[in-house]
């Protein structure tokens, strides 16, 4: 993935004596020392990072974290005090007023929480503000302001006011007035923080559901941390001006990287972070037609697992097979060497890799592994319940039974 935003060493302080509080900062001060000593305010305290292009970058943080500070860097409105800012190889940080003029016109636009819509215009002409800044012809305007509104849902109301819309549909406005000038890197500063919690959700649902066709860069600003995991491909934590940990949502929920981090996330639901492929293990399934019970048997037990599953010539799943099914099977002297047709359960659960861990509580409580598929309905991973149980509940997961359950079956299998 291509670096689209890259941020190194940025530091932001407010006030006179920004040489004597940088001079603190690298002598280990903290932020409330430095203003009582200096009357400087540590805003940002070296922030490096990389955003990818078509990633989303979160930065969450409590008030006074320093994140707004942080994203009002990245397109100019506050100016660094020192470090730099590159959006394509052009740094924001110390470039000419010209060319922030240009990166602002051409590359960036920002979505704020208290959207600021002119009440007496019509959405449409809303929508088309940042054009109209721009001085883009009015004709031209109008169609990509109906081409925005159109992205995210509005094509209907374009010619009504701001008014006759609710709360969702005119932050969907201030989302539109950003998109409709074509951006390649959308600021957004708590854009949902102004709303119902229902109404933020829905809004959460629909910036994810955007940014799998417009594959935009986005910065996203929040202090919610459970809007931080849904949304962000990365995740930035800050505190006190400075990045506690950056990583995805389940690096930081899995390791958290000190105890700050930890008191974030442990009241967060674990199974809306974590999906399918998290806890997948290995699928190694045997085939419909070349293997037998005892050949399946002997993959279980080179496995250490107790059920494994059938794929046809295509790796199409065809069924599952339990150790203990084939156990019985084998022993069956009415029906010496049967084949895994015979035997295999045709019934069984399946999940897509990105499925969260939530929507399979039910499938993993039945006992048998999951069936990870692909878009073809190829097998291509399993999913112990194990491993969803032990992810959930916050322990070590492990993708397999303990050897103990499971040489315990084996041997009640064959008495």
């Amino acid at each position: 993935m291509a670096v689209k935003l890259s941020v190194r060493n940025v530091y932001k302080i407010f006030g006179e004596k920004t040489g004597a509080a940088l001079g603190m900062l690298e002598a280990g001060k903290s932020k409330e020392e430095i203003l009582e000593a200096t009357g400087a305010t540590v805003g940002v305290r070296d922030a490096s990072f990389d955003v990818g292009e078509g990633e989303i970058f979160v930065v969450m943080g409590l008030s006074g974290s320093g994140k707004s500070t942080l994203v009002r860097m990245l397109n100019g409105l506050i100016q660094p005090t020192s470090g730099s800012i590159m959006i394509d190889g052009v740094d924001v940080a110390n470039c000419s007023k010209e060319q922030l003029r240009r990166i602002r016109r051409e590359k960036i636009a920002m979505v704020f929480q208290h959207f600021a819509l002119f009440p007496h215009w019509s959405v449409a002409d809303n929508a088309a503000y940042g054009l109209k800044i721009k001085g883009v012809a009015a004709n031209e305007r109008r169609e990509k302001a109906l081409k925005a509104l159109e992205q995210v849902g509005l094509t209907a109301w374009a010619d009504s006011l701001p008014s006759e819309l609710s709360g969702g549909m005119q932050q969907r406005v201030g989302l539109a007035r950003g998109l409709a000038t074509g951006p390649e890197v959308l600021l957004m500063d708590e854009p949902f923080g102004a709303l119902d919690p229902l109404i933020r959700r829905e809004m959460q649902d629909e910036l994810i559901a955007l940014q799998r066709s417009l594959k935009k860069t986005i910065i996203f600003i929040t202090h919610d941390l459970n809007e931080a995991l849904l949304l962000g491909d990365k995740i930035a934590i800050m505190k006190d001006g400075r990045f506690v940990q950056v990583g995805t949502a389940q690096e930081i929920v899995s390791n958290p990287a000190d105890d700050y981090v930890a008191a974030f996330v442990a009241d967060i639901d674990r199974g809306r972070v974590f999906t399918a492929e998290d806890v997948s293990g290995e699928a190694a399934p045997v085939k419909l037609g070349e293997a037998s019970a005892e050949d399946a048997m002997r993959v279980m037990e080179d496995l250490n697992r107790n059920a494994l599953y059938v794929v046809d010539d295509k790796d199409k799943v065809a069924g599952v097979v339990t150790y203990q099914d084939l156990a019985a099977a084998t022993f069956d002297e009415s029906k010496p060497d049967p084949v895994l047709e015979e035997v295999m359960l045709t019934d069984f659960p399946t999940a897509e890799a990105d499925q969260q861990l939530a929507d399979l509580y039910s499938a993993a409580s039945a006992g048998l592994p999951i069936a990870v598929t692909d878009e073809k309905d190829r097998l291509v991973g399993v999913v112990e319940p194990e491993a969803v149980f032990a992810q959930l509940s916050g322990e070590d997961a492990d993708a397999t039974p303990t050897e103990t359950n499971t040489t315990n079956e084996k041997e009640s299998a064959h008495v």
